[in-house]
């Protein structure tokens, strides 16, 4: 396949044209994604609650804590791939990226049926081990017995769509997902409640529903990665790198499992923040509740930008574009506070009509929501400023120090923060911890752009770098200082050879 070829179809070229918009031609679906995700996700549990009552919403939330635990690895895993995926793209290399494609699905799917057959079989273990009430119980096994049987189903629809984002499509993912809410949204009532002709399969019927929808949108999406000639699909005979790549694994473990555990991390202190809002009384915990449904949605922007900053930034190291990687940034910073500064702003107007949704109106934990949301919203611009960084320097492999970075603010700072000032502060240290952590994570990101070694580093092994160098050709141009960099060429060295060849 020729140079052309590879960036045909939906895939873009994330190494052209204007840099503002071409982020926000690639982010805003990937926002949509996460926004109609979410929704799906806030509309099910209504009807859970609403028609089968509080033991299966309790169900259905053991359940989904254990999904978030898998889905994080597996996060890390897909984003190591899609900067490998993108790099592979920047530079031309077709081969690369079949045979990261082919190592990842070889890999994940059978790991996602070992993880399905083990959770169903351990899944009254892991439900004791979580505290599952009792009540809840029956109901949490047979939720989470169907979300292992479609493990490797929702691993695999998970993976490819970030590969799809590596590269530069995002629009593809959006589609499909749109499917999948959409066949979800209808399923999931009508296996409930058993209307015309269906089953009535209760707490069941709505982690089936969950299923069918993402296998249909799984078949649709393979479907049309090959009727486009996508560079992810396949052919007959490239299945055979389906049989895992021992240094492109390695490189994807190496990297994914540091990007997962930032996730855990995240999850862990939130849970321990729990623990010490549980101590204030059932009403401020309903309200802390009502105001986390509101920060998903607002750190959309931040993580969509996130991801738009990684894929950008890897195709262009992957083209030796090392110039228009500070650009990519500057614009990634700029639209987070722009659209999460928009967002805060109308949750602060709108924060008692937004809260009474989930409170109700007459609820005394409404002006406790609108407190919290007024003392620690304002926090995620920052939050969404560490996000651009560290999608910029991931994107080159740089992995460990954002990990630390995230474990210092989440529990020395975030945790240190609730629990110095609580004697002089009372709850308002709780809600303040969560700004100070942002902001702590934001100027230590920012410390690891400006002085960390990230730009060093490279992400695809070096055989695999070696195999083209017209990505970095363009780089050096007709520049004979230049001509001697290479795919495994670090940004200093590149910049250097460039600075010689200005002078002379």
């Amino acid at each position: 396949m020729s140079n052309t070829d590879i960036s045909s179809s939906k895939q873009r070229d994330l190494t052209q044209g204007s840099i503002a918009k071409t982020m926000l031609l690639f982010a805003l679906p990937t926002l949509g994604s996460s926004a109609l995700q979410s929704l799906n996700g806030s509309i099910n549990a209504i009807w859970v609650g609403r028609f089968l009552g509080e033991e299966a919403l309790a169900a259905t939330a053991n359940g989904n804590i254990l999904m978030f635990i898998l889905i994080s690895f597996v996060f890390g895993f897909g984003m190591a791939s899609t900067i490998l995926i993108g790099q592979a793209m920047g530079q031309r290399n077709e081969d690369v990226v079949k045979r990261t494609m082919g190592t990842a699905l070889g890999s994940i799917i059978p790991i996602s049926v070992l993880v399905a057959a083990v959770g169903w079989i351990f899944a009254p273990l892991l439900l004791d081990l979580l505290g599952t009430p009792p009540s809840a119980v029956d109901l949490a096994l047979s939720y989470l017995r169907m979300i292992f049987i479609a493990m490797p189903v929702t691993l695999t629809f998970t993976l490819i769509m970030m590969a799809l984002r590596g590269t530069g499509d995002s629009t593809t993912p959006l589609w499909f997902i749109s499917m999948s809410v959409a066949i979800d949204l209808v399923l999931t009532p009508t296996l409930i409640l058993g209307l015309g002709p269906f089953p009535e399969w209760g707490i069941f019927g709505s982690a089936f529903a969950t299923a069918v929808a993402n296998t249909l949108a799984l078949i649709g999406i393979l479907t049309t990665m090959y009727f486009r000639g996508s560079v992810l699909a396949l052919s007959k005979p490239e299945l055979r790198f389906l049989r895992a790549d021992r240094e492109i694994l390695k490189s994807m473990f190496s990297k994914g499992l540091p990007m997962g555990l930032q996730m855990i991390v995240i999850s862990s202190a939130a849970l321990t923040m729990l623990s010490l809002i549980n101590r204030e009384g059932v009403q401020t915990t309903a309200a802390y509740s009502a105001t986390q449904q509101l920060w998903t949605y607002v750190q959309m922007p931040a993580m969509a930008l996130s991801a738009a900053a990684s894929a950008m930034v890897a195709q262009n190291i992957g083209a030796g574009q090392w110039n228009r990687v500070a650009k990519i940034t500057h614009w990634g910073l700029v639209f987070n506070v722009v659209l999460t500064g928009a967002v805060i702003v109308a949750l602060t107007i709108f924060d008692e009509a937004v809260l009474s949704l989930f409170l109700g109106s007459d609820s005394p934990a409404v002006p406790i929501g609108r407190h919290i949301q007024l003392m620690a919203t304002w926090g995620f611009v920052f939050f969404g400023i560490a996000q651009v960084f560290f999608g910029t320097m991931r994107a080159n492999g740089y992995v460990i120090w954002p990990l630390i970075v995230m474990v210092i603010s989440m529990y020395p700072v975030r945790l240190g923060f609730a629990f110095g000032f609580y004697s002089t502060l009372g709850s308002d240290a709780l809600w303040l911890s969560f700004p100070a952590g942002m902001v702590a994570t934001a100027l230590m990101g920012a410390g690891l752009y400006l002085y960390g070694g990230w730009r060093k580093g490279k992400l695809l092994p070096e055989e695999e770098a070696a195999q083209t160098t017209e990505g970095y050709r363009a780089h050096a141009g007709t520049c004979s200082a230049c001509r001697d960099v290479t795919p495994t060429t670090s940004w200093e060295q590149a910049e250097d050879k460039r600075a010689v060849a200005q002078r002379s």
